[in-house]
């Protein structure tokens, strides 16, 4: 088992969880939009939040700033969280606005806000699972897209919550965190999307 959980680190890796978010949003939430709409949608997703960063990375690394992926350095962290931030807030900005993609432009905007929150923790060598801010975030989300489109995804829901589970074991495996960085990247991840409900549910 401790061979096969590090897969899940990987597989559910942050940067993959913008992408994943976008896929629910197209398959419950994206009624009015034509094939061509979503494929653009996608297209500019894996660009500014996939592409980019690995571009980023492989700068960074260059450089020395950053020795790997998993980024468990917490000295190694705030530049890449900073460039996350600045990446989502163009998208925001520039793309997935208010006014065409609402429960998608809160799920980036919840993405910012903890982004900012495991920037804010790393003063105080306090290094908040990047994993689990990802995974519960996008948990919630495919929670609020069950409730605003009245669908039942119990099996969704499930899944991811059993994810959520995985990823963090698969964390403490790897000897990434504690289980209170984990419980703090939780929620980091799992609370601005609950409190963004009110603006669309």
């Amino acid at each position: 088992m401790k061979k096969i959980l590090p897969f899940f680190s990987y597989a559910f890796h942050p940067i993959f969880i913008p992408l994943f978010g976008t896929f629910f949003y197209v398959l419950w939430d994206s009624h009015y939009f034509t094939m061509a709409q979503c494929l653009i949608l996608f297209l500019q997703i894996i660009i500014i939040t996939i592409l980019l960063p690995i571009a980023f990375f492989c700068l960074l690394r260059t450089f020395g700033k950053v020795e790997t992926v998993m980024l468990s350095d917490i000295s190694q962290r705030k530049i890449p969280l900073i460039l996350q931030i600045m990446l989502f807030a163009v998208l925001i900005e520039k793309s997935i606005t208010f006014e065409r993609f609402p429960s998608l432009y809160l799920f980036f905007f919840g993405g910012i806000i903890s982004s900012i929150l495991a920037f804010v923790f790393l003063f105080g060598k306090i290094k908040a699972s990047i994993h689990m801010i990802g995974i519960s975030s996008l948990t919630v989300y495919i929670i609020g897209l069950s409730i605003h489109n009245e669908i039942n995804t119990i099996n969704t829901v499930a899944f991811f919550v059993i994810i959520n589970g995985v990823v963090a074991s698969s964390r403490l495996v790897m000897k990434a965190h504690s289980n209170k960085e984990l419980l703090i990247g939780f929620f980091c991840g799992a609370i601005p999307q609950c409190v963004l409900f009110y603006f669309w549910l």
